[in-house]
């Protein structure tokens, strides 16, 4: 069963709905601006309603994975391994040649729907951050550092291992932005 729904997890993961909100408005958003899929590009590329869809489908496929696993009775670290592997579908979708988005709106829905307080560390590291640095991206290094923290703080750190790996992948996809962030001083 565990194996059944973290399979279902990363294929849901690979459903990545800026893909067909690009399609919907005839553009190929892998060949615009950074070339991601995700909802800051569709936005950027296609306009505020584009990144508004894209932003709801990819939080609600974190949702809809951690509510499947509380709907079937999973124990909490197979619910949060699902989590997990919805953010590692979407980063690496196997019919986009492991092409994907970076994660973020994903882990927004999945660390809501996981645990509210301690998603709550994760919006109090990025919102102090990006105020110290003025940068979003910078903040949410910030963010993950608080929500890893948080992580260890309440002792669930075998629990949420795989999501750390997730969070981690998330980071190495974003290193270009957090990269630029530096160099700008921003």
């Amino acid at each position: 069963m565990i194996g059944l729904y973290w399979l279902l997890s990363y294929l849901i993961g690979n459903i990545l709905t800026a893909y067909f909100v690009g399609k919907i408005y005839g553009v190929n958003l892998q060949e615009e601006r950074s070339k991601n899929l995700g909802a800051r590009n569709a936005g950027s590329v296609i306009g505020k309603g584009a990144f508004l869809w894209t932003f709801l489908g990819d939080s609600l496929k974190g949702v809809l994975v951690v509510g499947l696993g509380y709907m079937l009775h999973l124990d909490e670290w197979v619910i949060i391994g699902g989590a997990a592997w919805v953010i590692i579908g979407h980063l690496f979708p196997i019919w986009l040649k492991l092409n994907g988005g970076k994660g973020v709106a994903s882990f927004i829905g999945v660390g809501l729907a996981l645990s509210p307080s301690l998603f709550l560390w994760m919006i109090i590291g990025t919102v102090l951050l990006s105020a110290f640095t003025r940068s979003l991206t910078l903040g949410m290094v910030g963010g993950f550092i608080f929500y890893i923290g948080a992580i260890i703080q309440t002792g669930k750190i075998e629990s949420y291992g795989l999501l750390i790996v997730a969070i981690v992948c998330m980071l190495i996809k974003h290193m270009s932005n957090i990269q630029e962030s530096l160099k700008r001083g921003t």
